[in-house]
C-alpha cells in the first residue's frame, strides 16, 4: 500500500489524542462508572490484600503463593493503566491525553497482559509438577527458580511490546486525533494513520498468535499432563483431591482467556457486524474483570489465603 498523500483530511502526528469512551453512547456511558468503578476498587483491594498476606506471613513464601503474588501484581499493573483514565472518560466526557502519554499507555496495557499470560503459564506448569511429580517438587519448583521465571516474563513482554509504540512512532500523518476508545489500545491508533499501516497489522496479528496463542498450547499441554497424572490415582478420593488444587487456576484461565478470546474475535471478524460500542466494552471488560476476580477466586477458594485474611480481619477488629 502506497503512502497516502498529504492533503485536506490529513495533517501532520498530533500533540494529543482524545479519548472518548464508548462510542455512541454519549452521556449515557456515564452509568458503566456504576460497573468499571467497583471493578476497578475490587482489583485494588483484593490484589493489594493478597500481596500483603504473602509479604507478610512467610510460611505463604513458597513458589505457588509467590506465582499468586506475581500475578496481583501485574493485576494492580493493568488494572491502573486503563482505569482512573476510563472512569474519567465515563464521568466527564472525551479527554485529552498527550501524544507520549498515549504511547506509553500502549506500552503498558500490552506489556502486563503479555506478563498476565505468561504468569497463567507459570502457574500451570507449576500445577502440572505439583501433581505429576509430587515427590520432586521441592526440587523442581524452587523459589530462586520461581523469580528467575517473573523476571525472564517481564524482559520478553518488554522486548515484544516495545515495537508497538516504536511502529506507532514513526507514523507522520494522520486523519483524526479522536480515539473511539477509553484508553490507547495499539489498533486504536492505528486505525487513525493516514499510510501504510501494513507493519502495524502485522506485528500486531504476530504478536497476538505468538503471546496468547504459545500460552495457550503450553496450558493445554501443561493440563494434558495433569489429567493423564489424576487418572492413574487409584482412588476416586486422591483424584478429586489431586484435580482440586487446579480449580482456583482454572478459574482464573476462564477469566482471562474467555473475554479476551471474545473481544479478539469481534475486532478481527466481527468489524462489520459487531457494533463499535461493543468492540470496546468488550476491550474493557476483557482488562478489568480478571483483575477483579482473581482475587476472590483464590481468596475464597484457597485455605490459606482465606485463613490469613480472616486472621488479618479479626486481629484488626479486636485492634478496635
Amino acid at each position: 500500500m502506497a503512502e497516502t498523500p498529504l492533503s485536506n483530511s490529513t495533517f501532520p502526528r498530533p500533540t494529543f489524542f482524545i479519548l472518548t469512551g464508548i462510542p455512541g453512547l454519549g452521556r449515557a456511558q456515564a452509568w458503566l462508572a456504576l460497573m468499571f468503578g467497583p471493578m476497578y476498587l475490587l482489583a485494588l483491594l483484593g490484589n493489594g490484600a493478597l500481596l500483603t498476606v504473602v509479604c507478610m506471613d512467610s510460611s505463604l513464601h513458597q513458589p505457588m503463593f509467590l506465582l499468586l503474588a506475581t500475578l496481583a501484581a501485574t493485576d494492580l499493573g493493568l488494572a491502573t493503566s486503563i482505569a482512573p483514565g476510563l472512569l474519567a472518560v465515563l464521568w466527564l466526557g472525551p479527554r485529552p491525553i498527550p501524544y507520549a502519554a498515549c504511547l506509553a499507555q500502549m506500552f503498558f496495557v500490552h506489556a502486563l497482559t503479555a506478563v498476565e499470560s505468561g504468569v497463567l503459564l507459570a502457574m500451570a506448569c507449576d500445577r502440572a509438577v505439583a501433581v505429576g511429580r509430587p515427590l520432586h517438587y521441592p526440587v523442581l519448583v524452587t523459589k530462586a527458580r520461581v523469580g528467575y521465571a517473573a523476571l525472564a516474563l517481564t524482559f520478553k513482554a518488554t522486548a515484544i511490546v516495545v515495537p508497538f509504540p516504536l511502529l506507532v512512532a514513526r507514523l507522520e500523518y494522520f486523519c483524526a486525533k479522536t480515539i473511539r476508545q477509553a484508553y490507547c489500545a495499539h489498533m486504536a491508533v492505528v486505525e487513525l494513520v493516514a499510510g501504510n499501516t501494513r507493519a502495524n497489522n502485522l506485528y500486531g496479528l504476530a504478536l497476538s498468535l505468538a503471546v496468547s496463542g504459545v500460552d495457550i498450547v503450553g496450558i493445554a499441554g501443561s493440563y494434558g499432563l495433569i489429567a493423564h497424572a489424576v487418572l492413574r490415582l487409584p482412588t476416586r478420593e486422591a483424584r478429586a483431591k489431586a484435580f482440586g488444587t487446579c480449580t482456583s487456576h482454572i478459574c482464573v484461565i476462564l477469566a482471562f482467556y474467555v473475554p479476551g478470546l471474545f473481544s479478539y474475535l469481534t475486532h478481527r471478524f466481527g468489524r462489520h457486524t459487531v457494533p463499535k460500542p461493543v468492540h470496546v466494552l468488550l476491550s474493557n471488560i476483557y482488562l478489568l474483570l480478571p483483575p477483579a476476580l482473581n482475587p476472590l477466586i483464590y481468596g475464597i477458594r484457597t485455605k490459606q489465603i482465606r485463613d490469613r485474611l480472616l486472621e488479618m480481619c479479626t486481629l484488626r477488629k479486636g485492634q478496635f
